[in-house]
């Protein structure tokens, strides 16, 4: 039992019970969880906060940064009062009867029904009671301090809820309980100086950023106040407790961030390793200078060409907002895991420059957020001799995980500097368990979307959401992109735009349409000048103090290309007759395909044709985690710049999936694309001639071939994959728009025609020729159907908007989906912020050898090592087991249970759920040649082509 401490309570409060221990019968009183959360609270405003977070919430009180502390400390000081309830004290009936002892008897209805009352609903009410019934505040100004305690188990209640719990007025106490309340509520009150400012408070509403931010902190203090290490429930009277856990603790104090006021070159120069008397480049230039000027924290959106440096660009201004504003790092959000780990290395040799007002700092708060993140290596060195940190259980049965701290998915946006997939900016616009800490963590960052072209319809909705409300916490957000429909450029803005001023009246929306279309005398749409070609490159910032952008234009980096473009047949054979004269006389060329399939039966082709005359590489998506990796490697060390190329191959053909359309610096002398939306073409254009370097006289000339499509009827046919991944109208108006260029006699000029090409195909209801206006009509009839559905769908788990009343946020994640972060690399959440998340099934691949797992000979982690079944791996090897997951295709999932069934036969493991690397997770066995049957497919791998799947009655998937 508890050693008593000295405080001023009665016996009766003094017995209240808050936490109990782990592994023994120790517990403690509820007054000292709550003095320790306080105190935590008041720590972390004062040596973990970063500036923009305290003034995001002292500007909604009328005493400035003290009443803030004052106020996080407070709430965090009475989050569990709804602990000192019947509902809760009855889970332990030996700390139930000595406060029975002390006259807080309980009904015996109570363990039936107190699951109607969790601790923290009822927390609620009894703090916004108290507030209304002792201090005279007004029950919608208390509901927006109320909802705080009501929310810190990472869901708010509703008033439904709400009700239900104060009908039953025995689950909440009733007799010597609501005196025992009220003392422990003006006991915490005055312990934290708060009793002379409840009256200042009274008429205050708290906006929902700040409920939202004030909600994250006080999580939080909960759960390093409840981590048994840091606070042990067995203690003697300790005056350096908290002082002690705290130093255990070791949280990195914030980036403190300050403008040298170098000019562009030297800050390019400096923080990116260039050599002595490297130039930054006009757009660069410009970002910079716009980071300057931006009189508030806002929306900067960069558009230029591929190559023009938009990512060290954005990093610069990251340095210069975060000093202007007081942000304490960046979030930088990528399209793949892939181009997330590529980021990170850049990021951290960005992040070893940066100048810090603390001389002395010793690290920076890193994090790499995705689902696969444990299996970078680069990454997980960061982790060694880092204080690891348990959370407990709570006793209402909410696991809240175990894991080092701020490392978790829970947590992982609360370092200050964090890269990551856009998945993670999304969750937080879903309506997801916990999302006020991904709140918390992007509310101090600078948040840079990088390659935003890449976002679908039912991607964008979300984000959208995300950025009205990373305006209403006033982040700045530089979005980047070489290819950038004006529809979507729009969208962002006013996005923004809605969460800075608040959702538009009606008046205010009509005024959205177009000034051409506006009736004669009516104010014009604030946002008719980023429609179409505005010029490129661009930069667009959102207006100091109205929904009235600027608009900047600047010159590029003077690296400019002319392709001729071409048609091509959809023909295997004519493409390898093309390529075997073409690159038999030396060059290097590209071939990007729309699905895996035809990546795999291209390369086949090519490969009977050429022998060994020609290497064939492939590259796409379908490859085990280690040998995806080793082929961006690959693709980089002798395709990339020629600083890091030593040898670039004399004949060589790539063919590729989408991935070498993005974040991939790779650099080909001839391309063969199938056709695909204008903007992914000119993304796929800008791999051709990317770098100066001497290439065969014959191809001197860029040369992009499109082909995938049956060019002889009216539209063009895409084949069927094609039209399965981006539809007719979106293949269709790309035809269009290059339709001019086709016979290869009028070339598409890099970077000068990518605004008119991409703002034509998506803006102007007709192109190509007109016979073939009548399909693409039923076409963009039939694809704006599907965006509508999406938005729909998108719209049933998405935040509502920011309310631009101060509302408390009472039902804000009503049919929320549980934990973002569920299911495995965030596979619930991704399902709901991405629609090409259709259900898939991850598996291990495994070589089944003399009736034994090993590893595959030729994975870098122990190549070929046997891996026990009858015992949990060892942790060195079960990671390097559980890096070899392979994702099966989408076809196979049509029959998931009948996969899953007969893999759980063949391989069963208990012994590997001791193991947290391999707990779950199912197993897939080849044999030596790569090859095995389940379920009715034929399935093939191997490091040079992936996972080959054929349907045991069908053809190649």
């Amino acid at each position: 039992m508890a050693t008593q401490q000295t405080v001023e309570l009665s016996d009766a409060a003094s017995s209240a019970w808050g936490k109990t221990s782990e592994d023994g019968p120790g517990w403690l009183p509820l007054w000292q969880h709550l003095a320790d959360a306080a105190a935590v609270a008041e720590r972390l405003w004062r040596h973990w906060l970063n500036d923009a977070v305290r003034q995001r919430i002292s500007s909604a009180l009328p005493g400035g940064d003290a009443d803030g502390r004052l106020l996080v400390a407070w709430l965090a000081g009475v989050h569990d009062i709804g602990k000192a309830t019947p509902a809760f004290a009855v889970q332990r009936d030996d700390l139930m009867s000595r406060m029975h002892a002390r006259g807080l008897t309980v009904d015996n209805r109570v363990k039936a029904d107190r699951r109607i009352a969790p601790h923290a609903l009822a927390g609620q009410i009894l703090l916004e009671d108290w507030l209304i019934d002792g201090h005279d505040w007004v029950p919608r100004a208390a509901a927006t301090f109320a909802v705080v305690v009501g929310g810190h188990h990472g869901v708010p209640p509703t008033d439904k809820e709400l009700h239900a719990a104060r009908s039953l007025d025995y689950l909440l106490g009733t007799g010597p309980w609501p005196a025992v309340q009220r003392e422990l509520l003006d006991w915490m009150t005055d312990r934290c100086g708060v009793r002379d400012r409840l009256s200042a408070w009274r008429d205050v509403r708290l906006p929902q950023p700040v409920q939202a931010l004030l909600t994250g902190i006080v999580v939080v203090a909960d759960w390093i106040a409840s981590n048994q290490e840091l606070f042990p429930t067995t203690y003697a009277a300790d005056v350096h407790r908290v002082e002690r856990a705290w130093d255990d603790l070791d949280l990195p104090s914030p980036w403190r961030a300050v403008d040298l006021g170098l000019s562009p070159d030297a800050i390019i120069a400096t923080r990116f390793g260039l050599p002595a008397g490297a130039t930054a480049y006009p757009v660069q230039r410009a970002v910079i200078d716009q980071a300057r000027r931006m009189a508030e924290p806002g929306l900067m959106i960069v558009e230029a060409p591929m190559g023009d440096g938009k990512t060290e660009a954005a990093l610069a201004a990251v340095e210069i907002l975060a000093a202007r504003f007081g942000l304490s790092g960046c979030f930088v959000a990528l399209p793949t895991r892939a181009t997330s780990d590529a980021m990170l290395s850049r990021g951290l040799s960005w992040m070893e420059r940066l100048p810090d007002r603390d001389a002395d700092r010793g690290a920076y708060g890193v994090a790499l957020a995705h689902g696969k993140s444990s299996f970078n290596n680069e990454y997980d060195t960061l982790r060694i001799d880092r204080r690891p940190s348990s959370i407990g259980v709570d006793e209402e049965g909410v696991q809240l995980a175990v894991h080092r701290w701020l490392a978790s998915r829970k947590k992982i946006l609360l370092s200050d500097f964090v890269v990551g997939t856009v998945d993670q900016l999304l969750f937080m616009a879903l309506k997801a368990r916990y999302v006020v800490l991904r709140h918390l963590g992007l509310a101090g960052k600078v948040v840079v979307v990088d390659e935003a072209h890449a976002y679908d319809v039912h991607m964008s909705q979300y984000l959208d959401r995300a950025l009205e409300w990373l305006a209403a916490y006033r982040v700045p957000v530089i979005v980047l992109s070489a290819t950038l429909p004006a529809r979507r450029r729009r969208q962002m803005m006013m996005a923004y735009d809605d969460g800075r001023f608040g959702q538009p009246t009606q008046r205010q929306r009509r005024r959205r349409t177009p000034a051409s279309d506006a009736a004669p005398g009516a104010d014009t749409d604030p946002y008719a000048d980023l429609a179409g070609d505005i010029g490129y490159p661009v930069i667009t910032c959102s207006g100091a103090t109205d929904r009235q952008p600027a608009v900047t234009t600047t010159a590029s980096s003077g690296r400019a290309v002319q392709v001729r473009v071409s048609r091509f047949d959809d023909d295997p054979q004519r493409l390898a007759d093309l390529l075997a004269d073409e690159i038999g006389r030396g060059g290097c060329a590209l071939v990007v395909r729309n699905t895996v399939r035809r990546v795999q039966e291209t390369a086949a082709v090519l490969r009977r044709r050429f022998g060994t005359d020609i290497p064939v590489f492939v590259a796409h998506s379908r490859f085990l985690a280690p040998d995806r990796a080793a082929n961006d490697r690959r693709l980089l060390d002798m395709f990339g710049p020629p600083s890091r190329v030593a040898d670039r191959p004399e004949r060589y053909v790539v063919v590729s999936s989408q991935v070498a359309e993005v974040s991939l610096d790779v650099d080909f002398d001839l391309l063969v694309t199938d056709l695909a939306p204008v903007d992914l073409l000119l993304q796929r254009m800008g791999r051709l001639h990317r770098h100066h370097r001497s290439r065969p006289a014959h191809l001197a000339t860029p040369r992009c071939l499109i082909t995938g499509a049956d060019w002889s009827t009216d539209p063009p046919e895409p084949v069927q994959g094609s039209r399965i991944v981006y539809g007719r109208a979106g293949l269709w108006r790309a035809a269009g728009v290059l339709w001019p260029h086709l016979d290869g006699d009028v070339p598409v000029e890099l970077p000068a025609d990518i605004p008119t090409l991409v703002q034509t195909a998506y803006d102007v209801p007709l192109v190509g020729p007109t016979g073939w206006h009548p399909a693409m009509r039923e076409a963009d009839e039939a694809a704006t159907k599907r965006q509508q559905e999406h938005c729909v769908r998108a719209d049933a788990y998405r935040l509502n908007p920011v309310s631009a009343q101060p509302t408390a946020l009472l039902g804000w994640l009503v049919a929320h989906i549980g934990d973002a972060d569920a299911g495995g690399d965030d596979a619930r959440g991704r399902g709901h912020v991405r629609s090409d998340s259709a259900e898939s099934l991850e598996v291990i691949l495994l070589v089944r050898r003399d009736g034994r797992l090993h590893l595959p000979d030729w994975v870098p982690d122990d190549p070929g090592r046997e891996v026990p079944t009858e015992m949990a791996p060892d942790n060195r090897l079960a990671r390097s087991v559980a890096r070899c997951t392979l994702a099966l295709p989408q076809l196979m999932t049509s029959r998931l249970d009948e996969v899953i069934d007969e893999l759980e036969a063949r391989n069963c493991f208990p012994a590997w759920d001791a193991s947290h690397w391999l707990a779950g997770e199912l197993v897939l066995d080849i044999d030596d040649t790569g090859r095995t049957q389940i379920a009715g497919f034929d399935l093939h791998y191997d490091n040079t082509d992936g996972l080959i799947v054929t349907k045991l009655d069908a053809s190649l998937i």
